[in-house]
Order: structure tokens, then sequence, then C-alpha cells
């Protein structure tokens, strides 16, 4: 589901992230920059240049089919990975989720791929691998292209004593195994933002989606692990794992450090990220700093949104209201336009055309094989 947008602090605004490489500011001409600010949904013109993109988002969550909502994506030419995600320890719940998105994969005429998950709950029980890897290579067979791990493993899942289990448990690692053999991705959303480990703070602009989640929020909690030693253990899973493609979902949980999320990109080649749900921390950033960092990173960035379509939402009210986030989010990365963004006023990257073809299109179709058709 659709994470909060976080708030940024001064803290975060000053984080020094990526080295600064001796680079000329690239510059592209997808539109005429204005000073005016602009918003609102794709003009003609602007949606002509984004299509032409074949963009994908390799990171969303809907589970109703609806003709309006399908329009959409038809407009935008845009593809999906549509996730599933393990909220409860019920594995009927998981099935129902399951039975939505299959639904809506399969009325959208090949614009939306499955990526399957797993109940992590009864990791201890007999047969638990067995019967998971059974469950995910039927899934496979059914069109899956990637497997999610979740913030479950981590910050819910306890063992007898009530430790957290983690990551690279062992009990985890012929899954992590069997991903490998069948050439599928595993994306990996294990630690949440840096909030949860925090004292409470009612001015946070995430400090309802916490409280409404205590299930999720760590701080004092008796034996709770620290965010880094989840993330510890994620770097633990991707040197076990080396031949397993793993796409850190959220800036990899690195989203206030870029010169952590740096050093990890460096350090790992089997590991890329996406932006779902963490562009206000690119937006937010110097100018120059974040077009730096994209330039280096180029082709371990893939663009994803977190959006969601509840299976009782309005659909229609939700496409005009995705198109309008679409939208910002190209002329953020595409142009050179004054925007406005949670009373800032900001100015678009402009980066060059390889560049956007890599975010948007070419980095998901190495990171997720099979996630387009060929014709596509």
């Amino acid at each position: 589901m659709r994470q909060a947008i976080f708030s940024f602090t001064i803290a975060i605004l000053a984080t020094t992230g990526c080295s600064k490489p001796a680079v000329t500011v690239p510059t592209t001409a997808p539109t005429t920059s204005t000073d005016k600010p602009v918003s609102g949904p794709f003009t003609d013109q602007e949606l002509k240049q984004f299509a032409a993109l074949n963009p994908i988002d390799t990171h969303t969550h809907f589970y109703q089919s609806s003709p309006a909502f399908m329009a959409m994506l038809q407009r935008l030419n845009l593809h999906v990975i549509d996730i599933l995600v393990t909220h409860t320890p019920d594995q009927k719940e998981l099935e129902t989720e399951k039975s939505q998105a299959l639904e809506f994969v399969h009325s959208s005429e090949g614009r939306a791929i499955l990526c399957t998950t797993f109940n992590p709950f009864p990791y201890a029980q007999p047969g638990f691998f067995r019967k998971t890897i059974g469950q995910i290579n039927r899934d496979f067979d059914h069109g899956a292209i990637a497997v999610k791990i979740w913030k479950n493993i981590g910050e819910q899942v306890r063992d007898a004593k009530g430790d957290y289990v983690m990551p690279d448990d062992p009990v985890f690692e012929p899954i992590y195994k069997d991903i490998t053999a069948h050439n599928k991705t595993l994306i990996a959303h294990v630690a949440d933002p840096n909030t949860i480990w925090e004292a409470p703070n009612k001015d946070a602009a995430d400090y309802s989606y916490y409280t409404a989640h205590p299930e999720w929020y760590m701080y004092n909690r008796p034996k709770a692990p620290s965010k880094e030693a989840i993330l510890v253990a994620r770097d633990h899973l991707l040197e076990k794992n080396p031949n397993l493609r793993v796409v850190g979902a959220h800036l990899g949980s690195m989203e206030a450090d870029f010169a952590q999320l740096s050093r990890h990109l460096d350090r790992y080649p089997n590991f890329a990220v996406d932006v779902a749900a963490r562009m206000p921390y690119i937006v937010m950033r110097p100018r120059v700093d974040i077009i730096n960092f994209i330039n280096k990173y180029q082709d371990r960035l893939i663009y994803a949104t977190d959006n969601g379509l509840a299976s009782n939402a309005n659909a229609a009210d939700v496409a005009q209201r995705l198109e309008k986030s679409y939208a910002f989010d190209w002329r953020f990365l595409a142009t050179s336009d004054t925007l406005v963004y949670r009373g800032h006023t900001v100015r678009g990257l402009a980066l060059p055309l390889p560049i956007l073809q890599k975010l948007y299109h070419r980095n998901a179709v190495q990171w997720f094989p099979g996630v387009v058709s060929d014709s596509n």
C-alpha cells in the first residue's frame, strides 16, 4: 500500500550525499522551460514525450480492474509491476490480495505483471521453505517475475525467544536460491524510514501512519533491532547471493543518506534501487548534487512510485490523481520547468534523453527480465 510522504528536516536538507565529480550539468529540451510554475496533468505535448519513453513503474499496488483506470494506463503508455504484500499472518488475506492483483494483471492487456510474495510468519513450521518455494514457483508459472520481502521481516516476525527474525536468517536462504535459479528478481523493502526508531513527533508528516500501525513502530520496543542492524542483515543477503538480482525498494531504505546509498551501489553490483515513494528526498536535494548522483548511478536507479488502487477505491478519481503525480515526476526529471513542491519552488533537472530512457525503461528491463514483452 502506498506509504506516507515523509517530511523534510534541516538535517535531511543538509545531508551531504554522493561525491561531486567534475561533470557538465546535462541539459535536454523535451519541453520549453518556463519560470511560471507548472502543475496539473500532462499537456498533449508532454504526454507525447512521456509516452515515447515506454515508461515502466516498477512498484505499484493495484488491486482493482476498472475501465477508467485501464484507460489511464493506455493513455500514458504505462507498464507496471503489481506487487503483493503480506500484511498479517493470515494466509487467506494474502490469497485474496493475490486474486485481486491477478484480475488486474489479466485485464490490463499486457500492461501489468505480477511480483509475488510469501508469508514469513510461519517460518518455524516444519516444511516451511518447501511449501513456500512451491507457492512461489506456481506464481512464476503464472507469470510472476519477482518476489518481494517486506518490513515484517526485521520488524514483526519473532522467534520463540522474542528475537526478531532478520532478512539473512538461514531459513530464507533456500528461497533466495530458488529465485536465483529461476532468473527472477528479489525486491527488498526492509527497514522503514528513520522516524520509527525516533521519539514520537506529532509534527511529523508520517506520525498518524505509525500510530495507526503500532506494529511497525520500533522506538523503545524491547529487543527491537536498529535500522542499521536490519540493513546489515540485508547486506549479508546480498553477499551470500551474489548472483541474485536485488532491487532495494524506496532507495534501499537509505533515503536520508545518499553517501551511504552511494557506498552500497559501489560495493554490491547485484543491487539496484527504486525511487518508489522517495521522490521527495530527490526533489529536495540541491539540484547539482542530485544531477551528479543520477549521472553516476544512471544504470542502478529505477523509476517507481508505490502508487496504489484499493479494491474499494473510486478508480476514476485515483486515475486522475495519479496522472498528475506521474506528470510532476516527469517534469522534474525531464524539463527545466519551475515547479512547486510542498511549498518549495524547485527547478526541473532536465536530464538528457539517454538517462531518462534508462530511468523509465531500460533499467527496469535489465533488472526485471520479462517486465515487458519483446514487442513493447
